[in-house]
């Protein structure tokens, strides 16, 4: 995993979470708290309730970008820039300031003007951006996005038939087109890349975004940092059918699983609390060892699924291991000693284990993915052990 720096600012997996409050200077923005076309009064939010209260990063967006509103041209945008500008001279604070835009030519006067990063919701539609990013030497965010400026986060209309093949466009779910969206014009080293949580089309589901939600540590295989955007979120919030205002709680407890599985930038509304839930994150998170001497590193990946050690696979271009990477535990209870005695045979066999338990009734069974399946698909099934090869057939599905 590559760590980034961001004017300074640290983000990756050597570094603790990074927040990044929320600033915009767009009067259509849907909310309402975040929304300032004064910049005094837009800076001394900036620095009371967002670097006040922990924000390490500050992102201005210059245009909303829902969907219901017309896109803004590059020409629009540099006309709000303007006040974007007079809220870092007027702020007494020196946060990480943010640029949210889709094109180039923003990106760059914002640059030039005392930004310190580019947050593009386009995804690099804008083929100029990573250029205008290594250019200027700073990290740029990058959400997944089809190749088209005025659809940001809609990734299904990607035309994936003719950018993947057919094949691949019929067999893929909404996360596969996700993963593949962030590589679209490439990945420089100061990328962090967003997997486009919300309602970014109307094709778009809040089980997609759940799925995504589920599967977050399998972009760790793009060899990234990763910031997430699910504040107050619906595919949250209709869990339990909470309107916006009510949302922060699982707003909170998304936060703190979301740093689990690997994100390092949350951006959020609600800076102060989520200082607070990113700590506990932070502080449970599964150790990721990493060494480097002599000029060979180590890094001991953070795998728990088959698709999670694919796309490191995919990334470093090597032979497929998921499935013999990948191990399974299982609890079996209610056998006899016979059966018992059986299936520790079988499984021997399969080059997998079942350690009997002391009541002499079931054991646990662990094996790779790989040697459980062989367990399954070669191993007739009788009266004694015909239930177990079921139910781990079922789980290996």
């Amino acid at each position: 995993m590559q760590n980034v720096d961001a004017a300074g600012l640290g983000i990756g997996d050597d570094h603790p979470t990074r927040i990044m409050g929320v600033l915009n200077v767009s009067a259509e923005s849907p909310y309402d708290p975040s929304v300032f076309d004064d910049p005094a009064e837009a800076a001394a939010y900036v620095e009371d309730e967002l670097v006040g209260e922990g924000a390490d990063i500050v992102d201005i967006g210059l245009e909303s970008a829902n969907k219901r509103f017309e896109v803004l041209s590059a020409e629009e945008e540099l006309d709000r820039l303007d006040v974007a500008l007079s809220v870092i001279e007027n702020a007494s604070v020196d946060p990480v300031w943010s640029i949210e835009t889709r094109y180039h030519e923003v990106a760059a006067a914002a640059l030039d003007g005392g930004f310190d990063m580019i947050n593009d919701i386009a995804g690099f539609a804008d083929p100029e951006m990573p250029r205008v990013a290594e250019e200027y030497g700073v990290a740029a965010a990058k959400m997944a996005s089809p190749p088209d400026l005025t659809r940001p986060g809609a990734v299904e209309e990607t035309p994936w038939a003719e950018r993947k093949g057919e094949d691949w466009a019929e067999q893929a779910d909404y996360v596969d087109m996700v993963y593949e969206a962030l590589k679209q014009n490439g990945l420089p080293d100061d990328t962090i890349v967003d997997p486009a949580f919300g309602g970014w089309s109307e094709a778009k589901t809040v089980a997609n975004d759940r799925e995504t939600f589920r599967r977050l540590r399998e972009f760790r295989g793009l060899g990234r940092p990763m910031l997430v955007s699910i504040n107050r979120k619906n595919f949250l919030r209709s869990l339990t059918d909470r309107p916006t205002e009510d949302a922060l709680a699982v707003s909170l407890a998304a936060t703190s699983m979301a740093i689990e599985r690997g994100a390092h930038v949350i951006r959020t509304h609600d800076v102060r609390e989520t200082v607070d839930a990113a700590a506990v994150g932070d502080a449970f998170m599964p150790e990721r060892h990493r060494t480097h001497a002599n000029g060979v590193s180590v890094e001991e990946l953070d795998v728990s699924s088959e698709g999670d050690v694919r796309r490191h696979a995919d990334r470093l271009g090597t032979a497929d291991l998921a499935a013999t990477a990948t191990l399974a535990v299982f609890d079996v209870r209610g056998l006899t000693e016979d059966a018992c005695e059986e299936l520790g045979g079988l499984a021997a066999d399969a080059e997998t284990t079942f350690a009997m338990n002391a009541a002499g009734d079931g054991g646990l069974l662990v094996g790779t993915h790989a040697a459980l399946e062989t367990l399954v698909e070669t191993t007739p099934a009788t009266a004694g052990t015909g239930a177990v090869l079921d139910a781990v057939a079922s789980a290996l599905k």
